[in-house]
């Protein structure tokens, strides 16, 4: 992830000192170094507003000026900044004042009077950082909207695969890895004969005698293989002699770990009772 020379150059700059002289000098530098976009003000209380609206990349700050002072500009644009990094490279005459001037949230710092290639160099570098901070900002803000969009297309894939398959099929079900029911969807009790009741603590089920267990073993091993079936037909003869035939189809859930957690699927009553 580089930051090319164009987009350093093009960064927005505020310089922001009571002194003419010191305003000028930072501007000359600044433009013959290549910068495009350098705002100044000798007013520090115009700081805040200029910020709220540019968001510049970069805030040279001189710390002593009259009515309000560089350590309460740094904790004014605290309480204004919208991200976490605080982009104020503090101008100091005072070497105590560079420690304080870190500590109160200043990612630099240039010393009076200038040294015209430190400074650059300062400058230069404090941009890279800065940028490479936004864009990796940015990168993590199309993420997280990425992510809530694909839940969304998810949620309305499943909504979508749910309504498919109770228009398409007799019942939709689901079981835990112990193969109890805890979600039917359609008359699937009643046309299978089985008796759940999950929601009163229930795990058991009583099922009603007449299927066919050649298929019924056949079907039991494919689950305990953990294997997917597609239209598997089985049948069961009832107590009055009619025969149904059911066609179902099935597949094995997994969590991310590959922990098997159950199965789900789709069936229909192919023959109804006569």
């Amino acid at each position: 992830m580089m930051i090319s020379e164009s987009e350093i150059f093009n960064a927005s700059i505020l310089i922001v000192d009571d002194q003419e002289s010191n305003v000028m000098l930072l501007e000359q530098l600044l433009h013959e170094a290549g910068y495009l976009h350098v705002d100044s003000t000798m007013n520090p209380r115009e700081v805040f507003a200029l910020h709220r609206q540019i968001r510049y990349d970069l805030i040279l700050l001189d710390l002593q000026m009259p009515g309000m002072d560089g350590f309460q500009v740094i904790e004014g644009l605290k309480t204004n900044e919208v991200d976490a990094y605080l982009p104020v490279l503090v101008i100091t005459a005072q070497p105590g004042h560079k420690l304080r001037a870190l500590q109160a949230g200043a990612k630099d710092f240039i010393s009076k009077p200038f040294d015209l290639v430190e400074a650059k160099t300062r400058i230069h570098n404090m941009l890279e950082v800065r940028l490479l901070y936004k864009r990796l900002e940015n990168y993590n803000r199309e993420l997280e909207q990425t992510v809530k969009e694909r839940t969304a297309e998810l949620r309305e894939s499943e909504a979508r695969y749910r309504s498919l398959t109770e228009l398409a099929s007799d019942w939709y079900w689901e079981q835990d890895e112990n193969m109890n029911f805890t979600k039917v969807s359609g008359p699937v009790l009643e046309m299978l004969g089985i008796r759940v009741d999950p929601l009163a603590g229930e795990n058991d089920s009583a099922q009603v005698a007449g299927w066919n267990e050649a298929e019924r073993q056949q079907l039991q091993a494919t689950i305990a293989a953990r294997q997917p079936f597609l239209d598997f037909v089985f049948s069961r003869v009832n107590e009055d002699g009619s025969r149904q035939r059911f066609r179902v189809s099935g597949e094995p859930m997994f969590t991310q770990a590959c922990r098997f957690i159950g199965y789900r699927g789709i069936g229909v009553e192919i023959t109804s009772k006569t």
